[in-house]
């Protein structure tokens, strides 16, 4: 009998004992300063170089070339500026996609503010950049193309080795946020020419605000923290051994596990999509059917707004989710729904289910069993079911609703 699901491993995952074990040691007994002379600091030490080559190791890195963070907004941030602030006598010019993470939003946003010039590019139905129009953008003053791996939210996994290959030929740097990507696909940043990837230990299985950015050997960036030099002068600030050590055993076993666990949701999750769409009349898969993360399922149901969708499920025992963690704050449709040319009638009706090591076929069934009789419920006193909906007036009532909570 199935009591509790949770289904929202994009917003956190929790620590794998392994990773706890790693961690013990350095909060009490091996406690000392890693960049201490003496043999205190050893053992800190040790644990902060065997991390940086467990990760680094994730994505086909040097160990030179990973540097640690407080997470993957830290890295984005360090990546984004680090690039435009070392680079600007070069160019001003950054391209993007409509449809990033919150965080890489609001750094180019802020970066318009310091005279920088951002692209935002369209993208497909189904949450796609097409690489010929990357290429069509690039002028004599681009220095950075900035996207993610795979949107964190509809699960589409971008041609990012096409975009590489674009981005080497015209001499421009390429960012990639691999947050919610590098422990569930195989991730090599050499072969796809990647200069800067941002990863995240929350995603995979390790310690809360701890992540890395790789920094391609030869690659200029401006540090965004000042202080004693840390991590080789890009980011000053006493090492948080304890998650550092956590985070690197993190790394060690997705690198292990990745195709395993891989090949097993990813069956899980076309037999939740295959079994809600054949159940739910009007419910349909945002985000491309087959180039997609392997735990992601985002639907959307006509007649139902997601928040209450949320809250039914959660009377069940589901726990979900509607967007990304980061931009669920606001009662606002997703952007990144919107950018899938989504009206805010179909943004505000979705669904996202992201699944997890712990997830089985029996929670997969129970959700496939109870969903349909949730939206069911929902659509029989829904004034968005079954009529011609007025936009204007639905946005009037959103505010409305927004004003009273």
């Amino acid at each position: 009998m199935v009591s509790k699901v949770y289904m929202d491993y994009a917003a956190a995952t929790p620590l794998d004992p392994q990773v706890i074990d790693a961690m013990l040691p350095y909060f009490r007994d091996k406690f000392g300063n890693p960049s201490s002379l003496h043999s205190t600091g050893s053992d800190p030490r040790k644990a902060l170089n065997e991390a940086r080559e467990n990760v680094a190791k994730l994505v086909a890195a040097k160990n030179t070339e990973m540097y640690f963070t407080s997470g993957g907004t830290e890295s984005n941030n360090l990546a984004i500026k680090g690039v435009a602030y070392r680079n600007r006598e070069k160019g001003d010019h950054i391209i993007t996609t409509g449809i990033e993470h919150i965080s890489i939003v609001n750094i180019c946003k802020d970066l318009t503010k310091d005279g920088f010039k951002i692209s935002h590019l369209p993208v497909d139905k189904y949450g796609m950049v097409d690489p010929t129009k990357v290429e069509a953008e690039i002028n004599k003053n681009t220095i950075l193309i900035t996207l993610a791996y795979a949107n964190g939210e509809i699960g589409t996994i971008q041609p990012i080795g096409e975009i590489g290959k674009i981005a080497r030929e015209h001499n421009v740097l390429l960012h990639v946020d691999g947050v919610p990507s590098v422990h569930q696909v195989p991730i090599n940043v050499q072969d796809e020419n990647i200069d800067l990837l941002s990863i995240s230990s929350n995603d995979m299985y390790g310690p809360r605000g701890m992540g890395a950015l790789y920094v391609k050997q030869g690659t200029k960036i401006e540090p965004i923290i000042q202080g004693g030099g840390q991590e080789m002068g890009l980011r000053s600030g006493s090492e948080n051994i304890p998650e550092i050590a956590g985070f690197g055993k993190a790394a060690e076993l997705a690198r292990e596990r990745i195709s395993d666990d891989s090949t097993r949701l990813t069956s899980l999750r076309d037999k939740m999509i295959k079994g809600v769409l054949a159940n739910v009349p009007e419910s349909y898969l945002n985000g491309h059917p087959r180039s997609r993360l392997p735990n992601n399922v985002h639907l959307r149901f006509s007649g139902v707004e997601g928040e209450s969708l949320l809250l039914n499920l959660d009377e069940k025992g589901i726990s979900a989710a509607t967007g990304s963690a980061c931009s669920s704050k606001t009662l606002e449709p997703s952007h990144v729904l919107m950018g899938i040319r989504l009206n805010e009638v179909e943004a505000h009706g979705s669904l996202l289910l992201t699944l997890g090591r712990e997830n089985t076929e029996e929670e997969v069934e129970y959700v496939v069993q109870v969903l349909p009789e949730v939206v069911t419920r929902l659509r029989s006193f829904s004034p968005l079911w079954g009529k011609k909906i007025d936009l204007e007036k639905w946005k009037k009532d959103m505010e409305h609703r927004g004003h009273d909570h």
